[in-house]
């Protein structure tokens, strides 16, 4: 019964694309129609369309900081065995460590034979570059003095490292321990209950935000950076396509096809959100129950690289870095070379889980090899499209990883993998309340 209705409606993937699609089309209509339209500006750019998508985001982001705190609290509270968690956690930092490593050699690489800043040009604006925190202040930012004023200033390392001692500390105090554990384990599911409902908007938000989008972006915009934008689409795809794949089957044996078909909403809610974690509810949602990851892998490796791993942002980082010393006509040597990808891979660490906050760590980066910060002016105009590119690969290093870690602890069910309808019904919200009302009714009856 389930699966005929189930048939007959149009899946989240499909839904979502129809709305990307809509939301391009009606905005390049716009554009065309109504060039320089001050109506169309405040009446639908920045009225319509940008109070659906801002509305989209913000009940997304509004499940961030509850669905880390709850969902991290119950993986690790079930990870009684201390060799468990650090087993767990060595892992996961590990191949995020080695796959930012990786994008970032190959970003170089690929940017020194293309050569993008060979192109003469000239830029006006300047750049104010914020102060990056050093690694040092990172590592201090990280222990919450106050763990309620990091929930309600949503500061993810803090909450996660919160949240690691919080369910550590669950796991061992007895009985007492229990009953605190099933109570997450009951808000987590209230929660990703939630995390359903507001996916059931997804469409709507994702149309008036690539409809901004196109309305505020001129093509002129791409002409003089037109290789660098290429190059860093290039290396993120074969990071994307390729590299993550090929790590997934040489580390699980699972299978690359299956993964990204699976992947689809996941990436497409990355690429029109441009934010890790605005994403996290979507990545939850696929790994635990379309890809049968055990939640108590997944809370522990999810909110964790919505955090620190951001391949993406370190491929952008190796590409620019290049690209700038070309534009200046400067030089460097391979131990500066080295010096990129080292500092990229830890800058990755600091780097939040928002829209375009790769800018500022990519000052770091250049101050590193003495390159000017100003620098970072001639890529402003095409980040925000190249941000939401990234944030795709982001959102697919950290489920590759999940995979590889659910693997080797054997914490996966491979059968829901690749059960191709695997998750759907999770996704139902009509077949939900249907069969929600015809409880009710046999419980009165």
């Amino acid at each position: 019964m389930f699966t005929d209705n189930n048939e007959q409606k149009m899946h989240l993937t499909s839904k979502i694309m129809i709305g990307m699609l809509a939301g391009a089309l009606i905005g390049f209509i716009l554009r065309q129609v109504f060039p320089e339209s001050v109506w169309v500006e405040d009446y639908l750019t920045n009225g319509l369309f940008h109070i659906i998508g801002t509305m989209f985001i913000a009940c997304l982001k509004m499940l961030v900081v509850p669905l880390v705190l709850i969902s991290l609290i119950c993986g690790v509270s079930s990870l009684s065995d201390p060799s468990k968690l650090g087993s767990v956690g060595g892992k996961t930092i590990v191949f995020y460590l080695m796959t930012t490593a990786i994008a970032v050699t190959i970003a170089i690489t690929f940017a020194i034979m293309i050569h993008p800043g060979d192109a003469t040009l000239s830029v006006e604006t300047s750049f104010a570059a914020k102060e990056a925190p050093s690694i040092g202040q990172i590592l201090l930012d990280m222990i919450p003095t106050n763990p309620v004023k990091a929930l309600s200033e949503g500061k993810m390392l803090q909450i996660i490292v919160f949240a690691i001692v919080f369910g550590f500390a669950i796991s061992h105090v007895g009985s007492r321990g229990v009953r605190v554990a099933e109570f997450f384990q009951d808000l987590n599911e209230v929660v990703l209950r939630v995390v359903t409902l507001i996916m059931a908007l997804a469409p709507y938000g994702i149309f008036g935000l690539i409809a901004k989008l196109v309305l505020s972006l001129g093509m002129d915009t791409f002409e003089s950076v037109a290789k660098y934008f290429f190059t860093v689409l290039l290396v993120l795809f074969i990071q994307g396509l390729l590299v993550y794949p090929t790590l997934l089957k040489a580390f699980t044996g699972l299978s690359p096809s299956m993964f990204l078909r699976k992947m689809r909403d996941v990436q497409l809610f990355a690429f029109s959100t441009s934010s890790s974690n605005a994403t996290l509810p979507a990545t939850f949602q696929t790994l635990e129950h379309k890809m049968g990851v055990d939640n108590k892998v997944a809370s522990f490796t999810l909110p964790l690289g919505a955090t620190v791993n951001m391949d993406g942002t370190a491929i952008m980082q190796g590409v620019a870095t290049v690209f700038i010393a070309q534009v200046y006509n400067q030089d460097l040597t391979v131990a500066e070379y080295l010096s990129v990808i080292l500092t990229a891979t830890l800058a990755s660490v600091g780097t939040a889980g928002v829209p375009s906050v790769g800018l500022v760590t990519l000052a770091m980066v250049l101050q590193q090899v003495n390159l000017p910060v100003e620098g970072i002016a001639l890529i402003i105009g095409v980040d925000r499209l190249l941000d939401m590119v990234r944030t795709a690969v982001n959102v697919t290093g950290d489920s590759v990883t999940t995979l590889v870690v659910a693997t080797h602890e054997k914490e996966i069910d491979t059968k829901v993998f690749y059960d191709i309808d695997a998750g759907e019904k999770e996704l139902d919200i009509e077949q939900f309340s249907g069969n929600q009302l015809k409880s009710k009714s046999k419980k009165k009856s």
